[in-house]
């Protein structure tokens, strides 16, 4: 045993991992560090050695260093939606909602491999210099998976967007990628957010009783949930603040255990958000005391609660609230995860513990931000071929309020780089050397400009070009703690731009010499109304990340040729919406939505034309065991190489009992050189067939369906806004 311990000890050290002294390591079994037991055994002999007060430090997400045991204390919190946040260097990636624009699984599990890469080897330096702090540690509580259900909440720029197939699609991926494919290891654990039921207002999200119907629960709000555990095998949950069906989230017996782990065979660890253990009593006023709030979240199956609530679980055991069997079943899962990432116990054969910090904000990542980020930007208007833009124009003039603005890029939970580059940075480096380029930001971002005598807008008037960066930050649409300039905690109220960028976009319009670029930074959709029509063309760039910059100029100039589709449906304004606070999904995205957007769900341009023709399903009449194979031809008819997503839509004939007018079941991104065809092929698995009853239940619904493929979601304004015209089958379910 003591040759055992030496070379454990020697392990440790070469981790950067403290060593801690300790008097009584003869009464240690330290065999909880041989990697040739299970994780479950070795588990069971730590947690069988360690007293009650030392598993309830284990609980919180600061938990306490156990020194006997030589660990180290450890915290749990750590976020990276679109990169390490908030710790120092790291690449900043797209936000959530570009990533999702870009319809790409694999780069989006590229995107998240870059960001474990780069965690392990900030741990391995975090852990040499002893620091142990929040946000330095391996358990990302990312992503966020909650349905972009309103275009007000200012949380949505976080996640994939509005459908729930896409949302699934885009998380597993984005799941594997950080925590890696190896068998004994994780290379970092991700964590679903928020469950359940958890998409604003920000206002109100510690005290909502949210009480969707049992259909909308299983249609729209549970299914990424569920792919993430059963596809992703996700490591972590976290339960919201809200209330499902009256009982907050992080003490509800329905969703921890009879739908996690009952359910769904989840085997991860679950943890609140943070301060909702406390705010079971409260906020919510479930129960009464705050040891009555810790008891109840511990007994429905919440194992840490960020906070410092689960200290009073010693007073909760006292009362007889819980038992100590209880204590260790829920001590257990979280040390699991721990072992599976290898920062307790012997690290022979993790293949991550050397990854070097030349992986750090490395060139290739940097590149790979530039790409997503190009893939990310969504085109959705383009009158006469405005763009691109030649980089011999000789007079362009970029303005706006975030031309030069490093915020915009960023998003909400972003991390640090020196290496931001502005839209004004990126444009300065791709134009000729001969050209002349003039800057004002003519606008405030959020408030009226205080001096009236603002020469800016005339600018446009000698240039022949102006390219205009308008849009909004994590300032005004974000969570409720982080957006300043929000007057809503972070939600908005409408879907305007601020008044000055309007008047401002009015103004040039109106004498403007050559076309208008507008450039669009949001984390959600906007409106349109009353400018529109005055530009030449429309990007939408979200919140594009560090490379952001190069990436609007890589497009502008034709270095690459627009490709991203729209997450989210982007309406005319917020009179089309539902009223925010209610979860019915009727009237709601598009799959539920009656009134015709300005632009539809799944839509987006490119600098080329794309056709759709000879749709092909093998089987019009399917039973209940069959799959739908459908194949489709897509051709690149323009003078572009492009990159295009070909989606496949069903819609019922008959939409009573609640069904979804339409919804999306498959779809693939592919690459097209210019005058190329490519067959692309569906196969849509008899369980995506079935429709969500108003029980619930996932049923074979008989009846007739039409296959819609397309490149965009089916909508009147299709072949209006330059979509590629649909292709269409009808199928009998039997």
């Amino acid at each position: 045993m003591k040759l055992f311990v030496l070379r454990k000890r020697r392990i440790f050290a070469s981790l950067g991992l403290a060593i801690f002294a300790f008097s009584n390591a003869q009464d240690v079994d330290f065999s909880f560090r041989n990697s040739d037991l299970t994780i479950d055994e070795r588990v069971n002999i730590l947690v069988s050695q360690m007293t009650i007060d030392e598993k309830i430090g284990q609980l919180v997400n600061d938990a306490t260093a156990l020194p006997r045991f030589e660990i180290p204390d450890y915290d749990w919190w750590n976020e990276a939606l679109h990169g390490i946040a908030r710790n120092g260097k790291a690449t900043i990636f797209p936000q959530g909602i570009g990533i999702g624009a870009t319809f790409d699984p694999e780069l989006a599990h590229r995107v998240a491999s870059a960001i474990s890469t780069e965690a392990r080897a900030k741990y391995k330096v975090s852990q040499s210099m002893g620091n142990h702090s929040k946000f330095a540690g391996l358990t990302f509580w990312t992503p966020n998976i909650n349905i972009f259900r309103d275009p007000r909440w200012g949380r949505g720029q976080e996640t994939y967007g509005e459908d729930p197939y896409l949302m699934a699609k885009i998380g597993v991926a984005f799941v594997k990628g950080l925590q890696g494919n190896d068998p004994n290891y994780l290379k970092t654990a991700a964590c679903a957010k928020h469950f359940a039921v958890h998409s604003g207002p920000e206002t109100l999200r510690h005290r909502f009783n949210a009480a969707p119907t049992k259909q909308d629960l299983y249609e729209t709000y549970f299914p990424a949930f569920e792919a993430l555990v059963k596809e992703g095998k996700v490591e972590g949950v976290m339960a919201a603040y809200n209330a499902v069906y009256g009982i907050p989230s992080c003490a509800s017996p329905f969703l921890l255990q009879e739908t996690l782990r009952d359910k769904w065979k989840f085997d991860g660890y679950i943890t609140s958000d943070c301060g909702a253990v406390s705010g079971v009593a409260e906020k919510q006023k479930y129960v009464k005391t705050a040891v009555e709030a810790a008891a109840v979240s511990l007994k429905a199956g919440t194992n840490l609660s960020c906070g410092s609530t689960y200290l009073l679980l010693k007073k909760a055991l006292e009362q007889g609230l819980i038992t100590e069997n209880l204590l260790n079943e829920r001590t257990t899962q979280l040390l699991k995860t721990r072992f599976r990432l290898g920062i307790i116990g012997d690290g022979e054969g993790n293949p991550y513990l050397n990854i070097g910090v030349d992986k750090i904000h490395c060139d290739e990542h940097v590149q790979l931000a530039r790409e997503a980020a190009q893939k990310s930007i969504v085109l959705l208007k383009n009158r006469n071929n405005t763009l691109p833009l030649s980089k011999e124009i000789k007079n362009s003039y970029v303005t706006g309020p975030f031309a030069n603005s490093g915020d915009m890029l960023m998003g909400s939970y972003y991390g640090v780089t020196s290496n931001l580059v502005t839209v004004l940075e990126g444009i300065t480096d791709a134009l000729s050397l001969g050209s002349t380029l003039d800057y004002r930001s003519g606008a405030l971002p959020f408030q009226k400009n205080l001096n009236p005598k603002n020469y800016a807008p005339q600018v446009a008037a000698a240039a022949d070009v102006t390219i205009c960066v308008v849009g909004l930050t994590a300032d005004w649409e974000g969570e409720e703690v982080d957006a300043i300039a929000s007057a809503d905690e972070g939600d908005k109220r409408d879907l305007k731009l601020p008044e000055n960028q309007v008047d401002y976009i009015k103004e040039m319009i109106k004498v403007k010499k050559g076309p208008l670029i507008l450039v669009v930074a949001s984390g959600s959709p906007v409106s349109f109304e009353g400018f529109e029509e005055g530009c030449d063309a429309i990007l939408q760039i979200w919140y594009p990340g560090e490379q952001g910059g190069n990436a609007v100029a890589d497009v502008i100039f034709g270095k690459v040729s627009p490709s991203g589709h729209l997450p989210i449906t982007f309406p005319k304004n917020a009179e089309q919406l539902p009223p925010y606070e209610t979860y019915s999904m009727k009237g709601r995205t598009y799959k539920y939505m009656t009134e015709e957007p300005m632009f539809p769900f799944g839509f987006g341009l490119t600098y080329s034309k794309t056709e759709i023709k000879n749709l092909k399903v093998t089987a019009t009449k399917l039973k209940k065991d069959m799959a739908l194979e459908a194949q489709v031809e897509v051709s690149n008819t323009g003078n572009f190489d492009i990159d295009e997503v070909a989606q496949l839509y069903i819609c019922p004939k008959d939409t009573t009992g609640g069904l979804p007018l339409k919804s999306l079941k498959a779809f693939q991104r592919i690459s097209l050189k210019k005058g190329e065809t490519k067959t692309v092929s569906f196969t849509v698995q008899p369980e995506m067939l079935k429709v969500v009853n108003t029980e619930g239940e996932k049923v074979w619904r008989k009846g007739e369906y039409q296959v819609v493929v397309g490149n965009c979601s089916p909508s009147k304004m299709v072949e209006q806004l330059g979509a590629a015209t649909p292709q269409m089958a009808t199928i009998n379910l039997r």
